[in-house]
């Protein structure tokens, strides 16, 4: 693994060139960063770079106490281009976890000295680009940590939050130096408007929705671990993933002072969420793949395979929808669950990262628009590189379902199951072969090739409930020995070591250095690799659910989510469907017997090659 500490002494001639090119540009140009071999390079003082804090007026009056909030953002910027009057890009990483539960492997939060000026910049990013020529600037979404207004979940305040800040960043809106009051600010002077924005989780949803405004000066994104339309977060086409609403992780997140003035948007968010899984107005209003054909950005996704917190139909649909619209875009899928990249392969992503940022916004020709569109980790620290993803050659292929078996021609019949809360998907995989009441299983025989499987896929049923209300599963098993990271574990894939290795530059305040990681594996006889959930009381879509009438039977197709993964020959490949997924959907208020008519009923797979099972 290459350690990046950075070495200021031996920069000092890159420094002095750089300082004479600067006297070469015209004054007020666009600063590119000191570029060497294809890369901006160390060249600045983290020690002496400039920290600040602007308070950006986002129009919102989110307390409702007739001011307009203003968000916090923490900057920190090299020193020398400012003083040269050079410009410089930025890098954003926009937060509600900046106070209460911390980024990274090791939860860091800000940090401020005694006069509330930012010390510690949670994450590498200051300590690496800052010397390369970037400035770093932190957001705290409105009604977390020092900024005002109210948590709304991934809604208006929330994307307004960072909005607001690029365009203070291009000159759109007004700063000032402090909460309430204070002196007007501008970036006029170092700021060249090109942002990137970074983030996982809930900060890279909410990058995902600033891109999908199409907000000026958002040249790319890299949204890890991201969701796409908050919907697919608590509801699985009408099957509820959770009990809670947007509201209980508004009460997480929420700084305590602003919170005892949002109770109105508390209660909107817990109103506009009900449980039967309907499609709502506040659904929809953060759906960003609906607004796909808006994002002018270029876009970095990166996501587990197995992350069973943002599940991968988040990835996927947004991924397809940017596909359409022709967005220049990259991907990275891991074996992890929610884990950020730096965790499970720092020194590749890193460096990936770099070019990445380096050409969208510095400019620098360094070709990674070019290089494979895709990075799929085959085993664990073992990757596969495609052209394009889903990869080429990919074709939807209809399986039929047939009693017990998977493939060949539709030989008709029924099967039943009845639901079982008690059972989840790794209980179906282990009894695959075994007639239990709660699943139907379909398999094929031992594979003569490999099959590789590349995107999303689908199964429709047809399908009649026992009882008034129902909800189906349908998983893909690779059905083989295999060793494969631990998503189920503590670290969702991830062994956290005492050792340290440094990424950038330091200061007592924040340290560049970060726990290393390595593979957290286990032995496995099957491998759930896709999933899908619905609730059949949405079989005719999502505005509205309706109680079933036992014994009618109802079509649905029940989407499978996104992955990349080879069962490799010798192995089988399984469908199961069944009821409630336990640990992974909520249970319906009845015990339903469901019968499928496989005559009706199909799978559809994303197969490279096309072909048929063999």
């Amino acid at each position: 693994m290459r350690n990046h500490r950075i070495r200021p002494v031996a920069g000092i001639a890159t420094l002095l060139l750089a300082l004479a090119a600067a006297l070469l540009t015209p004054a007020g140009a666009a600063w590119a960063g000191t570029v060497h071999d294809g890369a901006s390079q160390p060249v600045y003082s983290y020690a002496d770079a400039i920290r600040q804090t602007v308070w950006v007026d986002t129009g919102l009056d989110g307390e409702g106490d007739g001011h307009r909030d203003r968000v916090a953002a923490d900057i920190i910027r090299p020193r020398e281009p400012a003083q040269a009057g050079r410009r410089i890009p930025v890098i954003m990483d926009a937060s509600p976890y900046y106070e209460c539960c911390g980024r990274g492997n090791e939860s860091q939060v800000k940090t401020y000295d005694a006069q509330g000026n930012p010390v510690q910049f949670p994450l590498y990013y200051d300590n690496y680009f800052v010397p390369r020529g970037y400035a770093v600037v932190l957001v705290d979404l409105a009604g977390t940590n020092r900024s005002d207004g109210c948590v709304d979940v991934g809604g208006t305040s929330d994307v307004t939050s960072a909005k607001a800040v690029i365009d203070w960043l291009n000159g759109r809106a007004a700063g000032y130096s402090s909460r309430a009051g204070g002196s007007p600010v501008d970036a006029a002077g170092w700021a060249n408007g090109s942002v990137g924005m970074i983030g996982k989780s809930w900060d890279g949803t909410i990058a995902n929705g600033v891109a999908a405004t199409g907000v000026a000066g958002l040249k790319t994104i890299v949204p890890i671990s991201a969701i796409s339309s908050w919907y697919d977060y608590y509801r699985s086409q009408g099957a509820p993933l959770y009990s809670g609403t947007p509201a209980d992780l508004a009460s997480v997140v929420e700084d305590p002072a602003d919170a005892a003035h949002c109770g109105a948007e508390q209660s909107a968010l817990a109103a506009g969420a009900p449980y039967d899984g309907d499609w709502t107005a506040l659904w929809q209003q953060r759906d960003y793949v609906a607004d796909a054909a808006k994002v002018k950005a270029s876009v970095f996704v990166v996501h587990g395979m197995q992350d069973l917190n943002v599940r991968t139909v988040n990835f996927g649909q947004w991924w397809d929808a940017l596909a359409s619209h022709g967005v220049q875009r990259k991907i990275w899928l891991s074996e992890t669950g929610h884990v950020d990249p730096f965790d499970y392969r720092r020194g590749a992503w890193v460096d990936t990262l770099h070019q990445w940022f380096d050409h969208y916004l510095m400019g620098v020709p360094n070709g990674i628009q070019n290089q494979p569109m895709a990075d799929i980790e085959r085993a664990p620290d073992q990757w596969s590189t495609d052209a394009r993803w889903p990869a080429p050659g990919t074709t939807a292929t209809t399986v039929h379902l047939n009693p017990g078996a998977l493939g060949g021609g539709s030989n008709g019949g029924t099967v039943s199951f009845s639901d079982d809360p008690s059972k989840d998907e790794n209980a179906w995989a282990g009894e695959v072969d075994q007639a239990t009441p709660e699943k139907a299983a379909f398999t094929t025989g031992a594979l003569a090739h490999d099959l590789r499987l590349s995107g999303s896929g689908s199964v429709t049923l047809t399908v009649g409930s026992s009882t008034s209300s129902a909800h189906l599963s349908a998983v893909l098993v690779d059905l083989g020995p295999a060793s494969i990271r631990d998503y189920q574990g503590s670290g969702e894939g991830i062994s956290t070591l005492t050792t340290r290795s440094c990424w950038g530059e330091s200061t007592a305040g924040d340290s560049a250095c970060f726990l290393d990681t390595a593979a957290a594996t286990t032995k496995v006889e099957e491998t759930v690799f896709s999933r899908g959930w619905a609730d059949l009381g949405h079989y005719a879509g999502l505005d509205h659910g309706v109680p079933l009438t036992p014994g009618t039977p109802y079509r649905m197709t029940v989407r499978l989510a996104a992955t990349d993964h080879v069962v490799p020959a010798g192995h089988r490949l399984a469908l199961i469907v069944a009821g409630t997924d336990n640990g992974l959907i909520d249970p319906p208020d009845t015990r339903p017997t469901l019968t499928v008519d496989l005559a009706d009923s199909t799978l559809r797979l994303p197969l490279v090659g096309g072909g048929t099972l063999r």
